[in-house]
């Protein structure tokens, strides 16, 4: 694996969530102390590990969270779709305060985890690029697109480089036909953040979090300044997934848009 020590402390929010379980022993590469946290306890701390619990909707214990960091990889928050209150408070209100907090402490760079569902309303017939206009799929996809557009306004006026990765769907291989273009495995998701938190200039670039797929709906061209090189694919799956998986309704929203189910979900009330 990479071995690309680039920061003293790195800061990871959501760290009990799935994705924060993949990457903690990856990130351990990338830093001398990793600086774990999440809204409840999950555990202890390993070795050059620090644990700081706190609620995004929380802003002291956020600023307590990002104090003498150098740089944040930021997981936390809600990650599903589902009613507005508790995104708005997680999502919207939480990466406020996870700005205000780098703000405050001189942090400059973040990697933001954002995702695939703030252009979820584009067809999947359609290839797009950082530069089409947000098509959110639901409330989690307005919260990571408001979290796009804070995350520039914090570069225009304070410095704060930062990568939103829109990420796909990462998991171990494809779950289904749509993850044949969405999929981005464990390891390109380290490479993709060890490409953001090296590159010499990052700005404020969208990038779109996905590996090394035949099929795709993304391009990635705007961000070729990374440096991010996918190494992984998922047509190795694709006949398995193929062979397991019926033929798609293509009169079904979720096989039409590339938000899959995310365009049916709710309402909520």
């Amino acid at each position: 694996m990479m071995n690309t020590k680039s920061h003293s402390k790195l800061l990871l929010t959501g760290a009990a969530g799935g994705l924060g379980q993949q990457l903690r022993e990856r990130l351990r590469a990338n830093c001398d102390v990793l600086r774990l946290s999440d809204r409840v306890a999950f555990g202890t701390a390993g070795q050059n590990e620090e644990i700081v619990l706190a609620d995004l909707a929380d802003a002291d214990a956020v600023n307590t969270m990002v104090a003498g960091v150098d740089a944040i990889i930021h997981l936390g928050g809600v990650s599903v779709e589902g009613p507005f209150e508790p995104i708005m408070q997680a999502n919207i209100l939480g990466v406020y305060h996870l700005y205000e907090a780098a703000r405050k402490h001189g942090v400059k760079r973040v990697v933001f985890a954002s995702s695939n569902h703030v252009t979820g309303f584009y067809r999947q017939s359609k290839t797009i690029n950082a530069e089409n206009p947000a098509r959110p799929d639901g409330f989690y996809g307005v919260s990571k697109a408001f979290g796009e557009d804070l995350s520039r306004f914090y570069f225009d006026r304070y410095g704060i480089e930062t990568a939103c990765v829109r990420i796909g769907s990462s998991f171990a291989e494809p779950r289904d036909r749509r993850m044949l273009a969405s999929w981005l495995s464990f390891d390109d998701l380290h490479r993709l953040i060890t490409a953001c938190l090296t590159t010499p200039v990052l700005g404020h670039s969208i990038i779109f979090g996905m590996s090394n797929n035949a099929v795709t709906w993304w391009d990635n061209s705007k961000a070729r300044h990374v440096g991010y090189v996918p190494k992984d694919s998922s047509d190795v799956f694709k006949d398995a997934v193929y062979a397991r998986t019926p033929t798609p309704d293509l009169n079904d929203p979720a096989v039409q848009f590339q938000g899959g189910s995310f365009v049916k979900a709710g309402p909520f009330q």
